[in-house]
């Protein structure tokens, strides 16, 4: 049981995949909803598993959950005919008044404490979708502005990756303005190493327990699940730690040089 039910929708959120519909539920609130989509297979999964680690390493990312939205909503949505029927959406709060790292070029951030995990997390489930569109400031009482991230649908390189090519794995650093952004606001290197070391604590137990919770609806097979966990594991123990000193290296210092 998802204890909220959908009331009204009203709009579609253009982006890469072109699957953000904004509808109202019945606890007063908005949120973004995303379906199983053909061509997009994998896409749900990616949100589900992006949310759920965000949220174990307390990274700053708008609460999000399962939904189920009626079948009669469907006719509704511009891309209805592509959509598959599920049970079981995912949605994200949404979260008002927000900027995108396009509209807003100063801001003054106050958890910057918080962001070297989003970097380190984008290497570890190698997310090649972390742009400005989907980094967003919300403007706090005294002026100041807390990032947020959203979107995690192009995890494991794609919206509908194979489980048989995820050990082809990139060993390189992603050419990113976005993670050179965040990573200007990060006050000290040792922030990386600290995340670092909670991600390699992660056991393995909470990783099967969450790729487990996926909804069965969403044709993710127990091989998926199984080759998912062992990528992560491997991904963490065999390249994570290279890449994130490699990004201090070459992209973390040259920003905070004071020479």
């Amino acid at each position: 049981m998802t204890g909220i039910q959908a009331t009204k929708y009203h709009q579609l959120f253009e982006g890469k995949s072109n699957n953000a519909h904004l509808f109202t539920f019945d606890n007063g609130k908005q949120y973004i909803v995303k379906f199983l989509k053909e061509g997009q297979e994998k896409l749900l999964f990616n949100e589900w598993i992006g949310y759920a680690i965000a949220r174990y390493l307390q990274l700053p990312v708008p609460p999000s959950r399962f939904v189920q939205i009626p079948e009669s909503f469907y006719s509704e949505l511009t891309d209805g005919e592509l959509i598959k029927v599920t049970n079981t959406q995912f949605a994200t709060e949404f979260i008002p008044g927000c900027q995108n790292a396009h509209d807003l070029t100063s801001p003054n951030v106050i958890n910057r404490n918080s962001l070297a995990g989003i970097i380190i997390m984008d290497y570890w489930l190698y997310n090649l979708d972390r742009t400005r569109k989907n980094v967003l400031f919300k403007e706090t009482e005294d002026g100041n502005h807390k990032l947020y991230i959203i979107d995690h649908a192009d995890l494991f390189g794609s919206f509908a990756w194979d489980s048989s090519n995820l050990s082809t794995y990139c060993r390189k650093l992603m050419k990113s303005a976005t993670h050179e952004l965040i990573a200007s606001f990060i006050p000290d290197e040792k922030d990386f190493y600290d995340q670092l070391a909670i991600i390699q604590a992660i056991p393995i137990h909470l990783l099967n327990e969450i790729v487990a919770y996926t909804p069965e609806d969403w044709g993710i097979t127990e091989d998926d699940k199984k080759r998912v966990v062992d990528y992560l594991v491997c991904r963490r123990d065999l390249v994570l730690s290279k890449l994130i000193r490699d990004f201090i290296k070459s992209r973390y210092r040259p920003l905070h040089s004071t020479s």
